[in-house]
């Protein structure tokens, strides 16, 4: 559907890496939060956004989560706490944090027991040289925040190689430096990602502070649906593709007799249901309307400021008094 050119702008897959997601996701709750990044398509299906809201979003339709406004980096929702995709390196990290923040003071300054919500913050390894990452794990760690910090390593930031960008390159290990805890997964394998996941989560739950958790993943296609993806040394490509996740959990199922090749090929044809019904809905809902143009651009949309009355200052006869001429 992108090389139709029905999807606009880039779209980040999420190919090799659902084993993060999914071992991460699946253990929270309906009121804990998530911020990631562009690549957030199946974070927002693992926290309970339709596909077909999803897929229409990605579309730019007027039935999209973000009612066609957000596109393919920008998933949010309300009612799941999916506070994002994210586009700039990073910018989700300070947001989480803002989030675990909210949940921390709701309980203890609001009085709420019952608040123990928790927050995942995803990032790749790209962003893992950025100032705010340093400076959110110090405020998490100083704070004792309820959050998980979940770097992605997917060992490269668009064209450049982790290994070249970075000092230390063993991420996990920032987190004791800070007073955390700092894990290394392999983030190709659900089961062991859920293992830690669980261990972080619910120290975070029981307001012993955050976690630092580095999962190494590998991303199956280019950065985009826009790169080529030429930089990247076959051999490693084929390395990591034959650890894929799914290939390797449906594995694990038989060999453990947990399910049967019937019931592997059952989940497929649901999926194909799904995934077929939601592009039939994309594909046929409406663009938004030109009206939606200026929504949701400006808090005040007239630019003058709204007075404690509520009315906006530019009505205020007043207003230009004592200033240049306007």
């Amino acid at each position: 559907m992108y090389y139709d050119s029905k999807m606009f702008g880039f779209v980040h897959l999420y190919n090799g890496q659902e084993a993060v997601s999914t071992g991460f996701i699946k253990l929270l709750k309906q009121q804990d939060s998530i911020a990631c990044t562009y690549r957030d398509h199946v974070q927002a299906l693992s926290k309970g956004i339709p596909a077909r809201a999803i897929l229409s979003e990605l579309l730019g339709k007027a039935t999209g989560c973000c009612r066609g406004q957000g596109g393919s980096m920008h998933i949010f929702s309300r009612e799941h706490n999916m506070l994002g995709g994210f586009a700039f390196i990073g910018e989700g990290i300070p947001v989480g944090t803002g989030a675990a923040f909210t949940s921390k003071y709701k309980r203890e300054v609001l009085k709420e027991a019952d608040c123990d919500h928790v927050t995942l913050a995803f990032f790749g390894d790209g962003a893992c040289n950025n100032g705010q990452f340093y400076e959110c794990l110090n405020m998490a760690a100083l704070w004792k925040l309820p959050i998980v910090f979940v770097v992605e390593n997917n060992l490269w930031a668009i064209g450049m190689s982790h290994l070249r960008a970075t000092s230390v390159p063993p991420i996990y290990k920032k987190g004791p430096a800070f007073g955390m805890p700092g894990v290394h997964v392999d983030g190709m394998d659900v089961l062991k990602v859920r293992e830690v996941a669980k261990e972080a989560i619910g120290r975070a739950r029981r307001g012993e502070g955050p976690t630092l958790v580095e999962c190494e993943t590998y991303r199956f296609r280019g950065h985009s649906l826009a790169d080529p993806d030429k930089l990247r040394d076959p051999a490693e490509k084929a390395h990591y593709a034959a650890r894929d996740p799914i290939t390797a959990l449906k594995k694990y199922l038989i060999d453990n007799s947990l399910a049967s090749e019937a019931d592997l090929k059952a989940i497929d044809k649901k999926i194909d249901e799904v995934v077929g019904e939601a592009v039939e809905f994309a594909d046929e809902s409406p663009v938004p309307s030109k009206s939606q143009l200026l929504e949701n651009v400006f808090a005040d949309p007239k630019g003058f400021g709204i007075g404690p009355d509520g009315r906006y200052r530019c009505e205020d006869p007043k207003f230009t008094e004592g200033t240049a001429q306007v």
